[in-house]
């Protein structure tokens, strides 16, 4: 096993991703005028079982909304909701711990523009 490998339980999941930087390169619709899915993702995502729930938050306004969608769309990318015009700062997630130890949250940080997710491993 690897030692950045994340160890889950088997229970359904809800994955929250930020857009910009984590999924699409970052600011690739300004400065490119297009968006670009960073490699690996869409692999990634196909992985996450129907069960699980994907997120997607965004600090992108409203004038890019249909843009947005239109290129997650063309390009296979599922997600059960996206929330624009969120804040520019952190995004804390609280949760709370199952009596029997398991935390119900986890928080993963990667560089900018840099897909590299630890390997999932399920456990009970």
């Amino acid at each position: 096993m690897s030692k950045d490998a994340l160890i889950l339980s088997t229970l359904s999941k809800t994955w929250v991703f930020d857009l910009d930087g984590t999924l699409l390169k970052h600011n690739g619709y300004k400065i490119d005028g297009k968006d670009t899915l960073l490699p690996g993702v869409k692999e990634y995502l196909a992985t996450i079982p129907d069960e699980d729930k994907i997120i997607i938050f965004t600090s992108r306004i409203d004038e890019y909304k249909e843009m947005t969608l239109k290129f997650l769309k063309e390009n296979g990318i599922r997600y059960d909701e996206i929330l624009f015009n969120m804040p520019y700062g952190e995004r804390i997630i609280v949760n709370d711990r199952k009596p029997s130890g398991l935390d119900m949250s986890v928080a993963i940080n990667m560089d900018r523009d840099s897909f590299d997710m630890p390997q999932i491993i399920r456990e009970l």
